[in-house]
């Protein structure tokens, strides 16, 4: 341990309470604390707040440390738990904000320093691009092994596995460390230099970095690790390639390593490269489902022109935002909405189902030129490409412990212009709603809440509350809805968020367009479009089924409902209101969320038919 001995009686001295001692332990661990925090998460926010956490645990339960001698391991072990807990909850799935992507190539003054000057910038970001692709458990052990300096037994009780399985984990993390490095051009004796440039660059002083060697030696793991790391990766990707009739030809289906691997597909988009060379028109759309196929999607639209030299990135969208980028003005904007087809089409999502897909063709009077797949699983991602009108290719790719995905992140042009047009409720992700109205002669009240994008779902998850007169109450606490009748008595329970239905669901992935029209798509009822006159940034969505007819007024760049005009038998039947709160201070007394039951308490069947039209059908 490079910080002398002279710790141990600071530490002997917090466990009686001592104050001072304690504040000198915090100040003297902080820096260390943080450079092993961040060699693992690669993230700054996320790694100064498992050190503000860790320390506060510290101060906390210093009292029943035993051994003093053992303080940095047991600190070490108190923030590799809150790493883990920060994986657990999501918080490391997003980049925080867009404002900040170029910061994780950047230090700030008080790191730098004279750090900023023993590597080149080019090497630096070089370095600092390979380690961020690893696997957060991958980067874990290399920064307990090379810069922890621990044995491989010690990391085996710190992961929960044994002094082989330490050794076989090194020598994967090794391995993948090496194969992006390989990309970049440097060869397989550059994987040492590589670790000691990383740990140069996060090193808490320059002391601190002067000191940091990771020899040879340190990296080897041993024969048989390296053999059954060897084996074990084929399973840990699976790639296939398939397809199907997509309007203007036939793919041919194949399965196993033909299809290619991850690393490939992954490899060939990152930032600044170009693909292939592409005719004018060209595209390519990526499809990520972290949650599995019926989960919400994000996605990516990547662009060719026979004008450029490379291709670029032009919609992208993930659990935080969405994202156009203007590649004339060189600027990055950032909007409330979620993508949109051109021309107001529905989105189709290369998952969909045969029926839903040919109702959709049926409705819109369209070819179908989406390529489609099945597969399935958590991070699913599929890849599909169009060379002009026809999609040539679509491509899955399974990983299932894509915790960053960072292999879905784009980077941008450093000197591209920021523009956020958010307001401020998809600033903050969420907010609260209110409806308001009639059907027939009763009047209708409602509230709720709405995520609009997939990493506020988890704290702030949709549910609603709904009255029609004294007849109805909905209640739909996003993992199970009910409906009780005038008396409070249950009259039917179903799925969570299914009363979101034939509404706006932004988390999804999807436009407010798209949402509504698919839902209503996978009901059949029949759907139309339209821009009313004048309001260009309005669009009208009529729903027709028997006597009864919606008609959604949605705010496209908004990209939630204004109101609902009902129609019964041509004659208005009712109206619904919709008013979303841009501030929600002093709102919570009013916005108390239904209790939220767990899955496995819930029963509810899956609702059967849109249940606005069941509502004013009195159907239910």
């Amino acid at each position: 341990m490079h910080d002398g001995t002279d710790y141990i009686e600071l530490v002997r001295r917090a466990r009686l309470g001592d104050s001072k001692s304690l504040a000198a332990l915090a100040e003297r661990f902080r820096g260390r604390l943080y450079a092993y925090v961040y060699r693992i998460v690669v993230d700054r926010d996320l790694a100064q707040d498992v050190v503000q956490e860790t320390m506060l645990q510290m101060l906390t339960v210093i009292g029943k440390l035993e051994n003093a001698e053992r303080f940095w391991p047991w600190l070490r072990a108190i923030a590799f738990n809150r790493i883990r807990r920060a994986y657990k909850e999501g918080k490391n799935r997003r980049s925080r904000a867009m404002a900040n992507k170029s910061n994780g190539e950047r230090r700030d003054s008080q790191e730098d320093g004279g750090l900023a000057k023993l590597v080149a910038e080019e090497l630096r970001g070089a370095v600092v691009a390979c380690i961020k692709e690893l696997k957060p458990e991958q980067r874990r052990v290399l920064t307990m092994r090379c810069y922890e300096e621990m044995e491989y037994s010690e990391i085996g009780e710190l992961t929960g596995c044994s002094e082989l399985g330490a050794r076989v984990r090194f020598c994967r993390a090794k391995r993948a460390l090496q194969k992006r490095l390989s990309k970049k051009g440097f060869g397989k004796g550059f994987l040492v230099t590589a670790l000691v440039v990383f740990g140069k660059l996060t090193a808490p002083s320059k002391a601190a970095a002067a000191g940091i060697s990771v020899t040879s030696v340190t990296t080897k793991a041993g024969a048989l690790a390296g053999l059954l790391a060897l084996a074990g990766s084929k399973g840990a990707v699976i790639t296939v390639v398939t397809g199907g009739m997509i309007g203007l030809g036939a793919m041919v289906m194949s399965n196993g390593p033909d299809g290619g691997r991850m690393e490939d597909i992954i490899g060939s988009m990152q930032a600044g490269q170009t693909v292939t060379r592409a005719e004018e028109g060209a595209e390519e759309s990526w499809y990520y489902y972290p949650a599995g196929k019926d989960g919400p999607v994000m996605m990516r639209t990547v662009r060719w022109e026979s004008s450029a030299a490379q291709s670029y990135c032009q919609l992208w969208q993930d659990g935080e935002a969405d994202y156009y980028f203007d590649k004339r003005k060189n600027t990055i904007y950032v909007n409330n909405w979620r993508m949109c087809r051109d021309g107001l089409a529905v989105q189709r999502l290369p998952t969909d189902w045969a029926e839903l897909r040919d109702f959709i063709s049926t409705v819109e009077d369209s070819i179908d030129q989406m390529a489609y797949v099945s597969g399935d699983g958590k991070g699913l991602l599929v890849i599909t490409r169009s060379e002009g009108l026809e999609l040539s290719r679509a491509r899955i790719v399974r990983h299932y412990n894509m915790m960053n995905e960072e292999y879905f992140k784009y980077k941008w042009p450093a000197t591209a212009t920021v523009v956020d047009r958010r307001d401020m409720m998809h600033k903050r992700g969420w907010t609260y709603f209110r409806i308001s109205g009639q059907i027939g002669s009763e009047q209708v009240s409602g509230k709720g809440r709405i995520p609009f994008v997939y990493d506020a779902m988890e704290e702030h998850y949709p549910w609603l509350e709904l009255r029609v007169g004294g007849k109805v109450r909905i209640v739909d606490c996003g993992s199970k809805a009910v409906v009780y009748n005038g008396h409070g008595q249950t009259m039917s329970g179903y799925q969570g968020q299914s009363f979101f239905q034939g509404l706006g669901r932004p988390w999804m992935g999807l436009h407010t367009i798209d949402t509504v029209r698919r839902d209503a798509a996978e009901q059949r009822v029949w759907f139309k479009t339209r821009r009313p006159d004048g309001e260009a940034d309005k669009v009208q969505i009529t729903l027709t089924h028997d006597a009864t007819t919606l008609i959604y007024t949605i705010d496209l760049e908004n990209d939630t409902i204004d109101e609902i005009l009902i129609m019964v038998d041509n004659d208005v039947g009712g109206e619904l209101k919709f008013s979303y709160l841009q501030m929600i201070d002093g709102a919570a007394e009013e916005f108390i969320s239904p209790r939220r039951i767990s899955p496995v308490e819930s029963s509810g069947s899956r609702m059967e038919g849109l249940w606005l039209m069941k509502l004013v059908e009195d159907s239910w």
